[in-house]
């Protein structure tokens, strides 16, 4: 059993980092296309590259409902279509280490959404919220002599997706246990694809073609086929053996290979003080996991 257990931690480790790695991809997809029309290409390769496993997972009993599967993954492609956006064009103005520590926060951001459902939130919640926040600051703020605090536009928009990211959590966690779940993450990725493409139609004509697509090749293939068909399948699977808590906290080192991928591959430089913001953000991130998801003793 602790080999299993080893075996899913170093796979979900794996699945982290080509999250991670995925930020770089979608920076330089945009040298040749613009956000909407890269979330298209991407979502829709992601979806198509998920069709084979339907020969293989079979749909859950009573979880083949036309209406509840369309009505839900409409509502959790619009989430998901909200949180790409808005992270996509936030990545013009910032690094991908930036947008990769930022986005973890949605690990943050879910259980004060289910706050104001009504569930508990236990205190290490608060406790890297708190810490999380002032990394945030180190991050994102600056200020020059003589001048008013600054955001980063970028990662204003990078924030905001963050609060997508999460209510796609949320949304997706009320649902995985009416909907199959592998026809609803196809379904949600279509949809996603669908409403890039008619945002690209509308706003990116001079970007959009056949032409440009086929020059972004390599970032579509790393952000469709990896980050989307190849990084589900290994979480769906190395979560049968990882307690949650471990899941959560591996995955959150999504932020950290953004960051080693935007030096490493981007040539990003981070000061002292953004290394700071990291380091505080990792560690909320982190502690706000903690005991998060332990069972509570039974009383029968």
């Amino acid at each position: 059993m602790e080999t299993r257990n080893l075996r899913a931690d170093l796979t979900l480790l794996l699945v982290a980092a080509i999250w991670g790695l995925a930020f770089v991809a979608q920076r330089l997809g945009m040298d040749h296309l613009g956000p909407f029309s890269f979330n298209a290409a991407r979502f829709l390769l992601g979806a198509v590259s998920l069709l084979p496993l339907l020969l293989i997972f079979r749909p859950k009993a009573g979880s083949t409902s036309p209406n509840a599967m369309l009505r839900g993954s409409m509502t959790a492609g619009l989430f998901l279509f909200l949180g790409a956006s808005l992270q996509q064009v936030g990545l013009i103005w910032t690094s991908a280490g930036n947008a990769g520590f930022i986005t973890g926060l949605y690990i943050i951001i879910v259980p004060l959404i289910g706050l104001l459902l009504g569930h508990v939130t236990r205190l290490n919640t608060w406790v890297g919220g708190l810490l999380a926040l002032f990394g945030l600051y180190f991050l994102t703020v600056t200020q020059q002599p003589g001048e008013s605090f600054n955001i980063n536009t970028g990662d204003l928009l990078v924030l905001g997706s963050a609060f997508f990211w999460a209510g796609h959590v949320v949304v997706i966690g009320r649902l995985a246990s009416q909907l199959d779940n592998l026809r609803l993450a196809i379904i949600q990725f279509f949809i996603c694809a669908l409403l890039s493409f008619i945002v690209a139609i509308l706003f990116e004509q001079d970007t959009l073609s056949l032409a440009n697509i086929v020059l972004a090749w390599q970032p579509i293939a790393y952000a469709g086929l990896l980050s989307v068909g190849v990084a589900y399948t290994l979480q769906v699977v190395a979560q049968r053996d990882a307690p949650a808590s471990h899941a959560a906290i591996i995955m959150s080192l999504e932020s950290v290979f953004a960051v080693i991928g935007g030096w490493w591959l981007l040539n990003e430089d981070f000061s002292p003080r953004a290394m700071i913001g990291c380091s505080l953000m990792l560690l909320g991130m982190i502690i706000s996991q903690i005991n998060l998801f332990r069972s509570k003793p039974s009383t029968r």
